[in-house]
Order: structure tokens, then C-alpha cells, then sequence
């Protein structure tokens, strides 16, 4: 049953491997034609339009809603410091000469 499925993904890769050298030997002969020159026409000009006046315009005053003070919560957080450990010392080493 594997061989089957694996057959058929090899069936479509060389598909798409000969649909691609066909495109490219398709752009090939495009590229190697002439182009047809585009005919120029008569565009008259563009017409001109009097200057005409703006009424003023001024943007309406937007009221800004106030946020009610919340007294539960502290401007400032305050954040809990980490206690330290107090380390041992290691004991005084003991050295004999001879």
C-alpha cells in the first residue's frame, strides 16, 4: 500500500518538473519576439479648474471622559525584596609545618 502512495507522489514530481521546463521555454520564445509598438494617440489637455474657497473648518471639541480614582489600588506598587541568607563561613583551616 506504501509503494502505491509512493508512486503517486513520484507521478506528480516529474509532472511538475516537465510543466516547468515547458514554462521556461515558453517565456524563452516570448522573450526572443518583437513587441508591437503601441500607437500614440491625441490627449488633449487636462482641463483647468478655478480655484474655489473653503469653507473654514475647525475640528468639535471632544469632552475627555474622567476615570474615577480607584483608593484600593496604591499608585506605587511596592515590591516585595527577597531575604537574604546569611552564608557560613568555612572553618579556619589548619595548617602543621614541620
Amino acid at each position: 500500500m506504501a509503494s502505491h502512495y509512493s508512486c503517486t507522489i513520484l507521478a506528480f514530481v516529474i509532472a511538475i518538473s516537465f510543466s516547468g521546463i515547458d514554462m521556461a521555454l515558453a517565456s524563452r520564445n516570448l522573450l526572443q519576439t518583437t513587441l508591437p509598438t503601441l500607437p500614440q494617440g491625441n490627449v488633449p489637455p487636462l482641463p483647468v479648474f478655478p480655484n474655489l474657497p473653503l469653507p473654514p473648518f475647525s475640528f468639535p471639541n471632544i469632552p475627555i471622559p474622567k476615570i474615577p480614582n480607584i483608593p484600593n489600588i496604591p499608585s506605587n506598587p511596592i515590591i516585595p525584596t527577597i531575604p537574604t541568607i546569611p552564608f557560613l563561613s568555612p572553618p579556619p583551616s589548619t595548617t602543621t609545618t614541620p
